[in-house]
């Protein structure tokens, strides 16, 4: 059932996607931009922000729908007589308050994995998710250092910070690898002389090829500055909470990090997760967040200024 949820929710997003650039494209009358002369640099510009910005902030618009989806995230009875909900749904109420912002929609999901999360379009309509395994082994402590994070992450407004990074992120790479891609196929030339050749598929295999070798570079700009946010949404967990109570809880989560959940790896719910694997190799600097070891450090000599 989750498989056909998923499948289901990749069509209808992608659909949506492809419809609504498609629109503003034709309202824009944004022309084709490969021209007889060779390229349209502004027509080509506007094409490539659209596709990149559309797409990242239709998927953040329905980041609550896809977390409650793919990750089958219920909503917390308010009126609920289990005491762990209760101190979970009063701590979230507590912490908003003090961060002046709305009480979020507060969600469980169904997983041994020790983790919580925040998505939501904007401050206004956001989700705090925990995992029932976060509820079960965590102390009330820990729980309001782990909760104080994720407010964190929506006062700091990371959710659309990080969408409008990776919207510029994907127009920078449509953008470049079009260049490149019409310099070295030889498309320009063929198109004056009225020549068909294979050109244009060369230019179209150069764009895939260079596309994916800027998507890792933008990648690993992406992954740096989230890793910032992180640092980021810690202190102003400690600030919220009290330092010890974010130390307690980035010390729980270092001992219970090794259960993992495969569904909970979903790249649009991972950016905002509490817990990261530990640092090991080349392969750390694609993580969106730091090791836990280097947070509990820094944290440790965070000063409430």
């Amino acid at each position: 059932m989750i498989f056909f949820k998923r499948i289901f929710l990749f069509i209808a997003v992608n659909f949506l996607v492809v419809l609504t650039i498609s629109t503003i494209l034709n309202l824009l009358q944004v022309r084709p931009y490969l021209a007889e002369y060779g390229i349209d640099y502004f027509s080509l510009l506007i094409f490539c922000l659209i596709w990149g910005m559309t797409g990242a902030f239709i998927s953040l618009g329905l980041s609550r729908i896809m977390a409650k989806w793919l990750m089958g995230v219920k909503l917390v009875d308010r009126n609920t007589k289990d005491p762990a909900i209760k101190n979970l749904i009063e701590t979230i109420e507590m912490l908003a308050k003090r961060s002046n912002l709305p009480v979020p929609q507060i969600g469980i999901y169904e997983s041994h994995e020790v983790n919580a999360f925040a998505t939501g379009p904007t401050r206004n309509r956001s989700l705090v998710a925990v995992s029932r395994g976060l509820l079960n082994q965590m102390s009330s402590q820990e729980l309001e250092g782990v909760l104080a994070h994720e407010i964190s992450h929506i006062a700091n407004g990371d959710m659309v910070t990080m969408t409008l990074m990776q919207g510029v992120v994907n127009a920078f790479v449509m953008f470049l690898a079009r260049v490149l891609a019409f310099v070295l196929s030889g498309l320009g030339k063929d198109r004056r002389q009225n020549s068909g050749g294979g050109s244009y598929l060369t230019y179209m295999v150069l764009v895939f090829v260079f596309e994916f070798i800027f998507m890792i570079l933008g990648s690993l700009a992406i992954a740096w500055y989230s890793r910032k946010r992180e640092y980021r949404a810690d202190q102003g967990g400690a600030t919220l909470a009290g330092k010890e109570k974010m130390v307690a809880a980035l010390r729980s989560l270092q001992s219970l990090i090794e259960k993992r959940d495969p569904k909970a790896e979903q790249p649009a719910i991972q950016s905002f997760k509490i817990a990261t694997p530990s640092k090991s190799s080349w392969m750390w600097l694609f993580a969106s967040h730091p090791p836990l070891d280097l947070r509990i450090e820094r944290l440790q000599n965070f000063n409430r200024g």
